[in-house]
């Protein structure tokens, strides 16, 4: 099962309201190590559930320490090249680990719009495996101790340190996130340099990605949940034709449709999932549609429930009280039980559908799957 978003991200953030002061004490960007400073020591806790600190590396030759994380399309665009770099240098002495730096709930829900997951020490896990990472991936989202020693100032930024722990490069793995458009590898320039005890060529390059989420954003993220929850939510009548309509899918956007009705447990159960994936990709060329199974006579049920979750997607009632009627009008292979939903591309392709409860994660896969992680176009094998 997917991490379930909504009530997680509704106790953080009002947890968040309570904590301002103390997120804002710390430092918004601590300064960057010099070249030539030691490394700062640490403990923190991986994604296999082992606590690691420098001794844990200690045999390595050099230690390469990449501040990276989930949600970063540019950060998720090297993940691939991070893994062959473990791969191409482990059996030269080169240890590579990676630390995620961001306080999950300083995420706003809308810069997750590129990911399936968020920043958590439990998203971390997933991400680990689901991408089979070869690497430690370590969580620094708790008390951010260890990013404000090192100062890294978006993900990914890295650091290499020599056999007595002394930074010898500090910056980029390379100079685009699009692999198709790279000239030049800084961190593997910096690695074979070192490695064959050279100086190295560019000790020093800007980084580019998403900023760091110190703390003291904490505010803005509940600042965003805060606004969004005043919106309002509006519920159209749609007959047979429009939900045909719904499915054939002629616009320019990835489309959710879900079916749900008051009177359904489940889908009253899962509706904050929705609202918050809603929130996540609504930036992008995506919509959610809401289509309520309730009795045309019950459509006041329907818009005050749509109220109370902030449902400010587009929502509609079937104008008849006959579920077949519905289902006949959708016109894809749904037996009839809700909650009901499908994920249907510009053009009329279903690409995801789910019937019962609903698994958050998968959903997130489906769509984000379809329009892309990366902030570049991936072109066709």
């Amino acid at each position: 099962m997917g991490i379930q978003f909504g009530r997680r991200w509704a106790s953080a953030f009002s947890f968040t309201v309570l904590t301002v002061v103390s997120a804002l004490a710390q430092a918004a960007q601590p300064a960057t190590l010099e070249i030539g400073a030691a490394a700062p020591d640490f403990s923190l806790p991986g994604v296999d559930g082992k606590t690691y600190t420098l001794a844990n590396f200690a045999d390595a030759e050099i230690l390469a320490i990449i501040f990276t994380c989930n949600h970063c399309p540019t950060a998720q665009a090297y993940e691939e090249r991070i893994k062959r770099l473990v791969d191409d240098y482990q059996g030269r002495g080169v240890a590579v680990v990676a630390v995620s730096p961001n306080d999950p709930a300083a995420v706003r829900l809308d810069e997750l719009g590129y990911s399936d997951l968020g920043d958590s020490l439990e998203d971390m896990k997933i991400r680990a495996e689901d991408h089979r990472f070869n690497f430690p991936y370590l969580y620094d989202g708790e008390t951010q101790a260890m990013s404000q020693a090192y100062g890294p100032v978006a993900t990914p930024h890295v650091f290499l340190f020599d056999r007595d722990r002394r930074l010898r490069f500090c910056g980029r793995i390379d100079d685009h996130e699009n692999p198709a458009r790279t000239k030049t590898h800084d961190t593997r320039n910096a690695l074979d340099a070192l490695l064959a005890g050279r100086p190295v060529p560019v000790e020093k390059t800007r980084t580019f990605g998403c900023s760091v989420k110190w703390a003291d954003k904490r505010q803005s993220a509940a600042e965003a949940l805060a606004k969004w929850d005043q919106e309002t939510a509006e519920l159209e009548t749609i007959d047979a034709a429009g939900l045909g309509k719904l499915v054939a899918n002629d616009s320019k956007k990835l489309r959710v449709i879900n079916v749900w009705a008051t009177w359904c447990g489940p889908c009253v159960a899962e509706f904050p999932e929705l609202v918050t994936i809603y929130r996540m990709y609504r930036n992008r060329p995506f919509e959610l549609v809401t289509i309520s199974a309730n009795a045309p006579e019950a459509r006041d049920d329907a818009l005050e429930f749509l109220n109370r979750q902030h449902a400010s997607m587009t929502n509609y009632n079937f104008d008849q009280d006959d579920p077949y009627a519905l289902a006949d009008a959708l016109g894809v292979e749904w037996p009839g039980a809700l909650p009901f939903t499908l994920v249907v591309k510009p053009g009329g392709e279903i690409i995801h559908r789910e019937m019962g409860p609903l698994d958050p994660l998968e959903l997130r896969r489906a769509i984000i799957d379809e329009l892309s992680r990366y902030y570049f176009k991936v072109e066709p094998d």
